[in-house]
């Protein structure tokens, strides 16, 4: 039976697989263990918080993928995959967290019994949900194991978006532009920071225009005053105060695409080195969207922008921005292409990007961010529309 739950079409995830498989190939690896949720959920459509244990895709070059993990979780992926019954396996339940076995000597049970495990097996080495215990069970439990590091390898097949993902995360562009119209709305002294989470947050889930949010990969990002100095704190209960900026780096999400985009609110009036640097980021963020465009490179953005920042003298010594799409926690980014100086990825039309260009100081942080999707149409299209400029509230 067709599973009305699932995303996209048959065909759309069949292009999905080929691509992998020739990438596979292409790296000498015969059966691939995806263990990121966004792999997994893009190559089969599987979809559940169960990432706190373990679970993978198995692709092998030929067949049907196997589904494997928790056996509760079992059932979600009868409900959300497009595979049949019989490609869906589980451990038992005493695997979980327990310091006795591990999950993965399960999982070379089944390499053991497809035959799989005297192929060159590709492992997603450097992501959040494999392991250096999940590497140790699989050299101890397959001897001569062959190992290939396939950390991005499904990342750089998400990298180009299709018609479908594109209205996807435009649609999450719907629901972050919501989510900012209610910050901008709310936003005052006196306010509880929590209560303006709630806000944020009770926005983000209602939706916009009939479109029912998701949750986002990462929490809502909303330091102020001397706190907006650092990029990642969240927020406490503390009372919003007149004279300080807060940034609010979120996201809104449908269907696990995301389209996050940041601005900065000041209540009272601004530094003028804030201001200063507002400037230069807008002009800096033109001049690497002029550039922002097929044949171009990622690193020829990031020259275009930093080329700005240096004329206004204003510094900044991280990345300014990387690809993004499909998530899940923690992170909204693709941990593929950064926008960043010496990135030699070719931008390709319907690659998708957060243009992130924040500055942070001692005193305080600014960030005015924009997603978009690299065209064939002589521009990047932004997916929200959201006013750029600093929203001061006296």
């Amino acid at each position: 039976m067709e599973n009305d739950r699932l995303s996209f079409t048959r065909a759309e995830y069949g292009d999905r697989l080929e691509a992998t498989r020739r990438a596979m190939e292409a790296k000498g690896i015969d059966v691939l263990i995806a263990t990121n949720p966004c792999n997994m959920h893009w190559l089969t459509g599987y979809d559940g918080w169960s990432f706190y244990v373990h679970q993978a895709v198995i692709v092998p070059l030929t067949g049907e993928p196997l589904w494997w993990g928790r056996p509760m979780d079992a059932v979600g992926a009868q409900k959300t995959t497009w595979l049949g019954d019989d490609s869906i396996f589980s451990y038992p339940d005493d695997y979980v967290q327990n310091p006795e076995k591990h999950a993965y000597a399960h999982l070379c049970g089944i390499l053991r019994d497809k035959g799989w495990d005297r192929l060159r097996i590709g492992v997603e080495m450097d992501t959040y949900y494999f392991t250096a215990a999940c590497l140790e069970t699989l050299r101890a439990e397959i001897s001569d194991v062959k190992i290939v590091d396939a950390t991005t390898l499904v990342g750089w097949q998400r990298s180009v978006k299709s018609p479908a993902e594109i209205d996807y995360m435009g649609k999450a562009a719907r629901i972050v532009e919501a989510m900012h119209a209610r910050i901008r709305d709310v936003t005052r002294p006196g306010l509880r920071k929590n209560e303006l989470v709630a806000e944020i947050y009770q926005a983000s889930l209602t939706g916009a225009e009939g479109i029912g949010g998701d949750y986002a990969a990462i929490v809502p990002l909303t330091p102020s005053g001397r706190d907006a100095a650092a990029a990642h704190l969240t927020w406490d209960d503390r009372e919003l105060v007149s004279g300080e900026g807060t940034f609010f780096e979120i996201a809104g999400c449908y269907r696990r695409y995301h389209c996050p985009i940041s601005r900065t609110v000041f209540l009272g009036t601004p530094p003028r080195e804030m201001l200063t640097a507002q400037q230069a980021v807008l002009e800096g963020m033109e001049a690497g969207m002029a550039v922002a465009r097929p044949g171009y490179t990622c690193g020829e953005i990031a020259e275009a922008f930093f080329g700005v920042l240096r004329r206004y003298g204003v510094e900044k010594t991280s990345r300014t921005g990387y690809s993004v799409g499909l998530a899940y926690p923690p992170d909204w980014g693709e941990h593929t292409m950064s926008i960043r100086p010496g990135d030699r990825t070719v931008l390709k039309s319907n690659m998708v990007f957060h243009f992130m260009p924040a500055i942070w100081t001692p005193e305080w942080g600014l960030e005015i961010t924009e997603t978009m999707r690299i065209t064939d149409a002589g521009g990047p299209e932004c997916l929200a529309n959201v006013p750029r400029e600093l929203h001061v509230k006296p």
